[in-house]
Parts: C-alpha cells; sequence; structure tokens
C-alpha cells in the first residue's frame, strides 16, 4: 500500500560554507589552525584569512533567463560563489587563494519535472551550460565549469525538489525527488519505520540525485555498498526527452536503462526522481574493535571476514597512521572497527562470531564472555541477555573514529588555511593486489611530497568497503604545501597516486565519481568500445553539448 507524500523537515537556520566544507559555524577558529599547523612542519605562520564573497568580483551574468524563467533564477553573487565549486582540497585552496575559477552567471532551482525541461530547452537555444547540483559536496570537479566553449554557465540546483513522493511500506520502497538531502530523506521515511540506510560521510549535505548521478559509496562495508543495489527505477529529464523506467524488482530485458544513468554524473540527463528500495529501521546493534600489531595481518583477518558470509555493515580497518589520527589507537596498533545490526534479531552472536575470526589472525580484543559464552563486548548491544559491554577501551575506539570521521572534513579546511595539502583518495582492488597497492601508494605518493617539499609527508590508509574478491582502500595525504602553490603540488601528488593505481589495475573512484579531475585515469581504465557507445548515448540525448561539459566525455 502506497502511503501519503510525506513533508520534508524545515531547514535549518545555519549558515552552509560557501568555500569550504559544511556549516560555516563549525570550521576550526585560528587558533585551532594554528595547532594543527604546527603538527606538519613547513605550513604557514599564520592561517590564510577565512575569503570572502566580495573580493572575487563578480561581475553580471552573460545573459538573462526569459521572463516565464525567472522565478525559478538568480543571479546573487553570493549563490552564484558558492555554486562554482564542490568541496574538494583543491577547491577550498582556490577560494582561499582567491581563484575560484569560472563562477556561474545564474543559479536555477526548479520545483518540477516541466521547470527542468523547460531550463534545458532555454539553455540549449542559448548556447548555455547546464552544471546540475545537488548538495555541491564533489571533490572530483563535478560540479564547476572548466572551459569557454559556451556563451554561459547556469548551476541547476535540485534542492527545491526535495520530497518523499511516495512510500510503499509493504513493497518497502519509496518514490523520492533527486533533490532530497540525506537528513530529510531519513526524517520523512522514519514515520514509516523505514530507512534508505545510505550514509556516505557526505550524508548532511548530499542528495538522492548526487548519490545516484555518482554511484556513491554508502553506509554498509560489505553486501549493498553502492547506491546502484537500492535502486528500482529512474526518471531522468534530458534535452531530447524524460527517460522514466518501469519500477521493477528485477528485469532480464535487454540492457538495464537505469545503469546508462547511474554515474553519468549529469552529462546524459538530470536525474529528477527514483524509487529506491527500503529496509525496516535497525532495533539492534553491535560493534566493537580489534587491534592489530601487524597491517598485513590485520589485512588478512578483513579478507577471511569478506568471505566468511556474516556481512558486517561496519568492516572499517585503519591503519596506525589513520588510528592515531582519529583517536582510536595511541600504540601504534592498526584497528578494526566492526559493526553489525539487524531490524529483526540480535546482533551479538554474529558480533562476536567477527571478532573471533579476527583473533585467529592476531588480532587483540579486550572483552569478556556474554551469558551464551562467547566472547562479547559490544557496543549497543541487545536488550534480551546477549553479549553486553565489556570494553571499555574497544567502545571508547570506536566512537573515536565516529567522531573523527564526521569532524575530519572540517580540520582538512583548517590545515588548508595553513598551507597544507590534505586530502583524501580511494579505490578498489582484488585481494591479490591489495596488500601490495597499499605498500607501494604509502612509499610512491610520500616520497613524491619529500622531494617536492622537503618535509617529510603523512600518507595513511584505511579500508572502507571490502567484498569477498577485494576491498577499496580508502588514501588520507597529509603534507606541508608550497606556499601559492597547493593546488599545483597536489595535482602532482594525485598523478603520482594515478600511476600506482593504474599500474595495479585498480579502479580510479570506487565512491567519489569521475568529475573531472579523474578524467585522465578514467579514459585509460574505460575499454574503448564502450567510450564509442558513451560518446554515441552523449550526443543522441545532448546533442547540443550543454549538460556538464567535460564530464566522463568530450
Amino acid at each position: 500500500m502506497a502511503g501519503n507524500p510525506t513533508q520534508p523537515t524545515q531547514p535549518t537556520s545555519r549558515t552552509r560554507s560557501w568555500w569550504g566544507w559544511g556549516w560555516a559555524d563549525a570550521h576550526p577558529g585560528d587558533a585551532e589552525c594554528a595547532a594543527l599547523g604546527a603538527l606538519l612542519p613547513g605550513t604557514l605562520a599564520r592561517p590564510l584569512p577565512v575569503p570572502r564573497v566580495g573580493d572575487l568580483g563578480i561581475g553580471d551574468p552573460s545573459v538573462e533567463p526569459p521572463r516565464s524563467l525567472a522565478h525559478l533564477v538568480t543571479a546573487d553573487p553570493g549563490d552564484r560563489a558558492a555554486h562554482a565549486m564542490g568541496k574538494a582540497y583543491r577547491d577550498v585552496m582556490r577560494a582561499l587563494r582567491g581563484r575560484p575559477g569560472r563562477i556561474p552567471d545564474l543559479v536555477a532551482r526548479p520545483t518540477d519535472d516541466r521547470g527542468v525541461a523547460d531550463l534545458l530547452d532555454w539553455a540549449g537555444e542559448r548556447r548555455v551550460a547546464v552544471v546540475p547540483y545537488g548538495g555541491g559536496s564533489s571533490v572530483t570537479g563535478g560540479v564547476e565549469y572548466r572551459g569557454d566553449a559556451h556563451r554561459a554557465v547556469l548551476s541547476l540546483d535540485l534542492t527545491a525538489m526535495g520530497r518523499v513522493l511516495e512510500v510503499d511500506v509493504e513493497g518497502r520502497a519509496a518514490r523520492i525527488q533527486a533533490g532530497t538531502l540525506g537528513p530529510s530523506l531519513e526524517d520523512q521515511l522514519r514515520p514509516h519505520g523505514l530507512t534508505l540506510r545510505h550514509f556516505p560521510q557526505s550524508f548532511e549535505f548530499s542528495t538522492l540525485g548526487g548519490w545516484l548521478a555518482t554511484r556513491a559509496g554508502g553506509h554498509y562495508a560489505t553486501g549493498h555498498t553502492h547506491i546502484d543495489d537500492f535502486v528500482q527505477s529512474l526518471r531522468v529529464v534530458t534535452p531530447a526527452g524524460t527517460s522514466s523506467s518501469w519500477r521493477l524488482p528485477a528485469s532480464g530485458a535487454g540492457p538495464s536503462p537505469d545503469r546508462l544513468f547511474l554515474g553519468s554524473e549529469g552529462a546524459l540527463g538530470v536525474i529528477t526522481e527514483a524509487w529506491v528500495r527500503l529496509r525496516e529501521r535497525p532495533r539492534h546493534k553491535a560493534s566493537a574493535a580489534v587491534a592489530f600489531t601487524g597491517f598485513h595481518d590485520a589485512l588478512r583477518a578483513v579478507r577471511a571476514l569478506a568471505q566468511s558470509g556474516l556481512s558486517p555493515a561496519n568492516c572499517r580497518l585503519l591503519d596506525a597512521g589513520e588510528a592515531a589520527l582519529s583517536g582510536a589507537s595511541r600504540d601504534g596498533s592498526a584497528v578494526l572497527v566492526l559493526g553489525f545490526e539487524s531490524a529483526d534479531e540480535p546482533v551479538d552472536a554474529l558480533l562476536a562470531r567477527a571478532v573471533g575470526l579476527a583473533r585467529s589472525y592476531g588480532g587483540r580484543y579486550g572483552g569478556t564472555a556474554g551469558p551464551d559464552g562467547a566472547k562479547g563486548g559490544a557496543k549497543g548491544g541487545s536488550k534480551d541477555g546477549g553479549a553486553r559491554v565489556a570494553d571499555p577501551a574497544g567502545d571508547a575506539a570506536v566512537e573515536a573514529w565516529r567522531s573523527a570521521f564526521l569532524r575530519m572534513p572540517y580540520l582538512r579546511d583548517g590545515l588548508a588555511r595553513m598551507g597544507a595539502v590534505a586530502e583524501t583518495f580511494e579505490t578498489a582492488a582484488t585481494w591479490d593486489r591489495i596488500p601490495g597497492l597499499i605498500d607501494a601508494v604509502r612509499t610512491e605518493v610520500g616520497g613524491a611530497a619529500l622531494k617536492a617539499t622537503g618535509h617529510p609527508a603523512t600518507v595513511n590508509c584505511r579500508l572502507t568497503h571490502v567484498y569477498p574478491d577485494g576491498a577499496a582502500p580508502y588514501f588520507t595525504v597529509l603534507a606541508a604545501g608550497r606556499a601559492g602553490d597547493e593546488v599545483a603540488l597536489w595535482d602532482d601528488l594525485k598523478a603520482v597516486a594515478g600511476e600506482v593505481l593504474h599500474r595495479y589495475r585498480a579502479t580510479i573512484t570506487h565512491h567519489h565519481a569521475v568529475g573531472r579531475d579523474h578524467r585522465p585515469d578514467y579514459d585509460r581504465q574505460r575499454p574503448e568500445p564502450f567510450a564509442l557507445a558513451l560518446r554515441a548515448a552523449k550526443a543522441a540525448l545532448d546533442p547540443r553539448g550543454i549538460l556538464n561539459p567535460g564530464v566522463l566525455v568530450d
């Protein structure tokens, strides 16, 4: 039975940062920035000032919308500046240095499919580039315009389309508008006892449409790791017409139309709504932290867990540097953060089995036996007499990791104000390549940073998602910058990393999309016959080449 549409929650009164991550009031102050910089030799003596929109010298737009669309469009300088870039390190640094790139001429906020279609028609006629925009959290150059081939640039912000339109409780699915931000989406599903349970790090500042357009990785470390797994059907507005696939549990009828648009990054059309699979909200949760002296022993333990069929919701492995950075460990140990959850039955026994498996590979765990005789110590253990909280140190490690996970983007921006390079990149490869890949990235990226700056760099690694046949390593790079040339330094380090990934046949992106920053490596990764098909699809659906030019294809 389909439920009534749910009204989105009222927007918060807090202000988003136009130049950096998240909320403006959550950014580190000058003193905290200086303290962060002191941890990295070679950074600036004092933090760069917080940039101001008024210093950008934003001029009048090159075009004006027709009167029929004027109510959807704004030329406000602050709005335009906030839509000029995503939130990657290179974006933050460009804003701090007053070099944000091309500012969009207009920002549009359509409220329905008709508005999207009318804006695309007008843009095509006037040779205006259209850059679809959700929460603006792209870290790959996916929401900016580069070049000068178009007369003007329109940022197409979908967040005015932010409603859960229909809920099928029996079928555990919902029809949701693409501009719905993560927190609002969950708030609208909560009264139905259902959840999408897709929680990328950008959850608070990203939208369903953005997740779909970038094939985002989410909450689950095993099993349903990507948003793709939750899609029943898509509705996409293109310059050539609207594509609306049937809502089906599965189909073998030719190539999937949804697969054409999943990961298309706004280059083929504008995703406006989707039917997505839901699940009951979990009531039973349990988590634990297991420490390892040797990182490669921990890798073997994680591989065994991924192949065990236990399917933990969380199976994040932090190397010693990452564990220390997050506060999960202070003795040089690698830390495996495990978590299980369920809507209908206790999960303590599953956690106990996972911990036991990790211990067989040398993991250290301080929990005590629960009432069932199994090794316990679960954070948030169930209430039916299963294993209780018995490892305060492990609980503290889990909570430290969670807190650091959410705080880290703000600290990155604080380090950027000190002229440091502080950024991440991720990949995925098969298990036979994982150990060598991780070692090579640490050695070669760290060596390149030392050569370029004269100061040692930190290259940490964690596994964010694991599969029976491989894993997704996620790297953090911290290094002194080159004053005034920080973006070029990061681009050089990223190029070194890209060469390592290519050598190990590891994907250029596991869950952060291609955008413009990853284009050269993506072109090397994809098969040429598929590139031909993609170019043909682009030409057919976007014949005037206005949709997100430069993303995926030329």
